[in-house]
């Protein structure tokens, strides 16, 4: 077992197929193929449900397969450790859509001009999805909501943002979730952490909100709610930068659910030198409030 089959399987896992796996490899579908019986013959075990078009992997596949991704991360940090602490290679960064479009846009264009050697790939969605790569290693850190408390994860307070609730242009004031009981809900999936909010907020009072309709961005949810068809919660710094908003009312929420706090969040073990980087501009923007969990990495950056 070598970090070449390895990475062999890591891709074919990602990608489905021999064929897939092989041209993002520019290798020939023959040589992976003949590897990866190689390696299930070495562990004793088939890491693949063979399929007509697919390979789906087993459950000792997917076992596996996060200690892959582990193995493979830690010789892609060792690799930049000796070869010195300055940022390089892929930079696989997650983050909410709204903290994507508002927040870190001037960061990543100064982490950009001053580390242009790093290839960002950003990606977004909701928080679960987000501290789900962290954790499997997809991702090397991500802004998501916190605080959060996981054996795995190292993190810090990036951003806080208030979050308000739009209505059609003609809706009364709203002061409590009781004002809007029965309201059809605009939001995204459930493992989104500003609908997981809003929830919480109509549980505060016992009340039921009505029919949730799951949107995919919120340039969708803005026009949905301009049109008269419900309500939606957003951060205040999102809402602001989009053309529309004049056409709906705004409502603040009353504490504590006024704010929520954005982090950074990366593996424990996945603290190298793109991460760090990335903290320092992070720092430089604004102050970063660590939980006493991570006090000695707050120790590091000063």
């Amino acid at each position: 077992m070598d970090l070449v089959q390895l990475q062999m399987f890591l891709t074919v896992a990602e990608e489905g197929t021999i064929v897939a796996a092989a041209a993002k490899l520019h290798r020939v579908p023959s040589n992976l193929t003949t590897r990866l019986k190689q390696l299930e013959a070495d562990l004793g075990v088939d890491l693949f449900i063979r399929e007509k078009l697919r390979l789906r992997l087993s459950t000792q596949g997917h076992l596996f397969l996060d200690y892959t991704r582990r193995i493979l991360d830690l010789a892609a940090e060792a690799k930049q450790v000796v070869q010195g602490d300055e940022p390089r290679g892929v930079f696989a960064l997650g983050s909410l859509e709204s903290t994507a479009a508002v927040r870190i846009p001037s960061v990543l264009a100064a982490y950009h001009q001053r580390y242009p050697q790093v290839q960002l790939d950003l990606s977004t969605g909701p928080s679960g999805d987000m501290l789900e790569g962290v954790i499997e290693g997809r991702l090397a850190a991500a802004f998501v909501d916190g605080p959060l408390s996981h054996p795995a994860l190292e993190g810090v307070e990036a951003f806080k943002e208030q979050m308000v609730v739009i209505a059609p242009g003609s809706f009364p004031f709203i002061g409590r979730s009781a004002d809007v009981a029965g309201q059809t809900i605009y939001a995204f999936r459930a493992n989104c952490s500003y609908r997981r909010h809003f929830e919480s907020w109509f549980a505060s009072e016992g009340i039921t909100p009505g029919k949730i309709v799951e949107m995919e961005s919120y340039h969708s949810i803005l026009a949905c709610v301009i049109a008269g068809a419900g309500i939606a919660l957003i951060p205040r710094s999102t809402l602001e930068t989009m053309p529309g908003r004049s056409s709906v009312n705004v409502f603040e929420l009353a504490a504590p659910f006024r704010n929520v706090n954005t982090w950074l969040f990366w593996r424990k073990e996945g603290h190298h030198p793109n991460v760090r980087a990335l903290l320092s501009l992070l720092k430089a923007a604004a102050p970063l409030e660590p939980t006493a969990a991570i006090t000695p990495l707050s120790q590091r950056l000063k």
